[in-house]
């Protein structure tokens, strides 16, 4: 028994000395968000771009936005993963000081759009967040990646950014808590990869009972790409998030399996449910113990595989003076 508990220590121990070099090989880039513009302000700290060269490109980004008042350095674990897997990473900062349930009560029904709206694009129509174009998220995305292209040449960034605007159909979009939200309205504007919501969104009316009619607009992102990892001690309401996940899926009664780390995942559920830690209910679904949702959603982003690396032309040779062109 001795020998096996042996045998079992020395296996994680291999593993871990594995997963630790293969994070050791990733590049990570630590940007403030004025390097890229000066007119746009730092609000949390440095944005993270990361990939792993010694990975083979799956050719798609895995875009992240953090939760109120949370830095884009914590997600460094998650986006470490999805570069394991292939994905080039980033996690943007952005204004994230006000808290989505600042609408919860509103008798506006165009609260909650209103106030994504603000902070996307930055148009002045939110009563919630005053957030102006330089700073808003499209504008922060456009520069980083436009900055990434120019100062990490050999990075493959480009297969992102072409004609100043982001590749949205290489893109998948994540975020927690408030992130979740703007994922999914990134999702509802452009046709990405993929949209990925943890602890979220809260765009919920509490008085009216009902979910945010903006999650209902017709989506530039098919309803079965987006996906949900959710707390069932959520003290958010995961019925609320529910919900409103349900109405961006088009699922009136979706499935929502339990998930423990280490089950594993099959089907084609949509929305994913954990029941660990009801005291930090609201980051579980960012903890590493569940690698294997993580992965799903990873491999559910990858499953297309008709995207291939953009590439220019190949050189042609000189056109010989008396030669037709």
């Amino acid at each position: 028994m001795r020998i096996r508990l042996y045998c079992i220590s020395i296996l994680f121990t291999f593993a871990a000395l594995v997963a630790a070099d293969l994070h050791a090989q990733e590049k990570v880039l630590r940007i403030d968000a004025p390097q890229t513009d000066p007119a746009i302000e730092s609000v949390e700290g440095p944005q993270l771009a990361l990939y792993n060269p010694q990975v083979a490109s799956n050719h798609r980004l895995f875009l992240f936005f953090v939760g109120t008042n949370d830095k884009p350095e914590r997600s460094l674990n998650l986006d470490s993963a999805f570069g394991d897997w292939g994905y080039h990473a980033i996690a943007l900062d952005y204004e994230n000081h006000v808290v989505t349930v600042v609408c919860a009560h509103s008798a506006d029904s165009a609260c909650f759009d209103h106030y994504r709206e603000a902070n996307m694009t930055g148009a002045p129509v939110s009563d919630k967040i005053a957030v102006s174009q330089d700073n808003s998220i499209l504008n922060r995305l456009n520069k980083l990646l436009a900055y990434l292209v120019v100062h990490d040449p050999d990075g493959g960034w480009g297969e992102f950014f072409a004609d100043g605007q982001p590749v949205w159909s290489r893109i998948v979009v994540a975020g927690h808590s408030q992130g979740a939200g703007h994922a999914a309205y990134l999702g509802k504007m452009f046709p990405v990869d993929e949209v990925l919501m943890f602890s979220g969104p809260q765009d919920y009316f509490d008085d009216l009972d009902m979910p945010a009619p903006w999650l209902a607009r017709p989506s530039a992102t098919p309803q079965s790409r987006y996906f949900a990892f959710l707390n069932v001690a959520d003290p958010y309401n995961v019925h609320h998030q529910i919900a409103n996940c349900s109405v961006l899926m088009g699922v009136a009664h979706p499935a929502t399996p339990l998930i423990q780390p280490g089950d594993v995942i099959k089907g084609d559920a949509q929305i994913f449910l954990n029941d660990a830690d009801p005291q930090h209910a609201h980051g579980t679904t960012l903890f590493p113990e569940f690698s294997n949702v993580r992965e799903y959603f990873a491999r559910m982003g990858a499953e297309d595989t008709s995207l291939k690396p953009a590439l220019s032309p190949e050189p042609q040779p000189p056109i010989q003076p008396g030669h037709p062109q």
